[in-house]
């Protein structure tokens, strides 16, 4: 059946115990050019994706054996690879901390087969242009060569790289995390409120979210500030939001 994959064919893991649910994805994603493996159980994802080396994996929270987060944890262990957390479960508390063990992004179930397929191609698109930022210069035309770049004092953002640069120093950031960061530097010096976060950066399901967007802040923040406890750069105007500090010069 996968005798025919091309070498640069995309491999998504699919980690669910609820068959119907991974054939719809199987379904929609093979239509689009992927190649599919699957695992129903926590252990057996862990195994295979250590074994396959897949390029994303979509990873249900609830699973026999060993649960998604303790799934995730492992995985981003060993492997640099974008995970979208799948829930069934309106709970914070799984979706944050799903978060903070290094998953990329995340959807609630039931959810639209159309954006989840949205969400897979923007974090793989992200991968290959880090990995290979010449294939954007490639795609230009003479017209279009400029930079498309922010700066903001010490924070540089390449838009087309999906690249950070603070004080020259590239820093390594969610697909997630830079489109916070990316809205915020449009911006500098604007409070924007968690909910026009929530809504602009995250959509329109998870509103009422509110502490997803503290955690990504956070740990943006642990990536880009010396110090956390005083920022500098990504600030906290206390009970309203957050923006990018402007240029002080």
């Amino acid at each position: 059946m996968e005798n025919n994959i091309e070498k640069d064919t995309k491999t998504i893991l699919i980690v669910d115990d609820e068959q119907p649910i991974i054939d719809v994805l199987y379904y929609n994603l093979k239509k689009e050019g992927y190649r599919i493996i699957e695992a129903n159980d926590g252990i057996t994802a862990v195994n295979m994706a250590l074994e396959e080396k897949p390029d994303l994996m979509l990873l249900d929270i609830m699973l026999p054996r060993l649960d998604g987060l303790s799934v995730c944890k492992r995985v981003k262990n060993s492997l640099n690879i974008p995970i979208i957390m799948l829930t069934a479960k309106d709970n914070e508390i799984d979706k944050i901390l799903g978060l903070e063990l290094g998953a990329d992004d995340y959807i609630t179930k039931p959810f639209s087969v159309r954006e989840l397929v949205a969400r897979v191609k923007a974090n793989l698109r992200k991968v290959e242009v880090v990995q290979n930022p010449q294939l954007i210069q490639e795609k230009k035309t003479p017209e279009t060569k400029k930079e498309n770049k922010i700066k903001v004092g010490d924070l540089e953002l390449d838009l087309d790289k999906f690249e950070v640069k603070v004080r020259g120093e590239i820093i390594e950031l969610t697909l997630r995390e830079f489109e916070v960061l990316k809205f915020l530097s449009m911006q500098p010096g604007q409070v924007v409120t968690r909910e026009v976060l929530l809504e602009k950066v995250w959509g329109y399901e998870y509103y009422g979210d509110i502490r997803t967007v503290d955690v990504t802040v956070r740990r943006i923040r642990e990536k880009i500030e010396k110090d956390t406890s005083a920022p500098k750069i990504l600030i906290t105007k206390r009970g309203v939001g957050y923006y990018v500090q402007g240029d002080t010069k």
